[in-house]
């Protein structure tokens, strides 16, 4: 496997290979949550990430604490990264996560840099930094502590119910810059998650999330992603799923078609041969220009999400960017009237 430039001090500067085995610790656990899994643990040389200028995505630096992703999602985009490290890009990379032990430190080092001008930093666009193994690593309570203590604006995106360990440090960052936090949930069907989605929480405990996020002054957006045609795309679905997010109380919905990038693609297609062999000629015909499906599809699906959005009071998708939180006041000193926060 390739290691090196994702150690803090390659052993040559003209190095170019990925990992040297000498900076990896592997580590396995015997425990149920863990077992079959295998962590790499890795001292990062940078964290923050510049985001590709013909990217898409509307923001330019990412963190991300980890590769792979025990979610194991069988359409997840990011499949494609573990080839760069030589590693499967199929059960590979639901099963062997790259640790950055160092995260916390390394960000608080460079934010403090006099060339970091304070720019909105993403976290959970590429693999979930609320996956398994952060139960264990605990790198974001550092992460946003660091973010926090230089009021750098960011936001998260997650499918993780372990967000809620970190409100606390969550509502702290948001009384000093903008904090965006953003749920996945592409549907509701249980059989659907069960088989795409097989190591995530349920759609139920993430919306959990999102009102418990919501209770306790944090606005939560949802990303409905990915909308799964042929398999997730139908109007009652799409109906009991926007019902469900606005129940939540969500504070917009953004509905996101399935995309199929190399690495991915694959994986998902011969997923879809062996559970819905009658669906992989029209998928063919629906990805054949690439990896995105046709505009045609998106806007359709696009346009009924947010017609079913006005109908059960959802707000405008652009009401989900990063925002200030206003804190509530502090208790009376003469009668104070504590309150203790729950997470559930």
């Amino acid at each position: 496997m390739r290691w090196d430039n994702l150690v803090e001090n390659p052993t040559t500067a003209g190095d170019t290979a990925l990992f040297g085995m000498s900076a990896v610790t592997t580590r396995t656990f015997d425990t149920p949550e863990f077992r079959g899994i295998t962590f790499h643990e890795v001292r990062a040389r940078s964290i923050l990430n510049r985001v590709p200028g013909a990217s898409r995505m509307p923001f330019e630096w990412t963190v991300n604490p980890y590769r792979g992703c025990t979610h194991a999602c069988v359409y997840c985009f990011a499949r494609k990264t573990h080839s760069y490290l030589d590693l499967d890009t199929g059960l590979g990379f639901d099963s062997q996560i790259v640790v950055k032990i160092n995260a916390p430190e390394l960000l608080r080092r460079q934010l403090a840099s006099r060339q970091w001008q304070g720019a909105h930093v993403a976290m959970g666009t590429n693999v979930d930094c609320y996956q398994r193994a952060e139960g264990r690593y605990r790198l974001m309570p550092g992460i946003i502590s660091a973010l926090r203590d230089h009021a750098n604006p960011f936001s998260i995106l997650t499918k993780g119910t372990l967000i809620l360990r970190d409100l606390d440090l969550l509502r702290q960052a948001a009384e000093v810059t903008e904090v965006g936090i953003s749920v996945s949930v592409g549907f509701t069907d249980r059989e659907l998650w069960r088989t795409v989605e097989a190591g995530t929480p349920s759609p139920e405990r993430r919306l959990e999330v999102v009102r418990t996020l919501t209770d306790h002054g944090i606005g939560c957006g949802v990303l409905m992603a990915p909308v799964i045609p042929f398999l997730g795309d139908h109007p009652d679905q799409l109906r009991a799923t926007v019902r469900a997010i606005a129940a939540s109380g969500a504070t917009s919905v953004t509905p996101l078609v399935l995309h199929l990038r190399p690495g991915a693609r694959e994986w998902f297609m011969a997923w879809l041969t062996q559970h819905h062999p009658q669906l992989v000629r029209r998928y063919e015909r629906l990805y054949a220009e690439g990896a995105y499906a046709p505009k045609w599809y998106q806007r359709r699906i696009t346009r009924l999400v947010h017609e079913l959005a006005a109908e059960f009071g959802i707000g405008p998708a652009d009401r989900g960017v990063p925002r200030r939180i206003p804190m509530p006041p502090e208790p009376d000193p003469v009668r104070p009237e504590p309150t203790q926060l729950t997470l559930l």
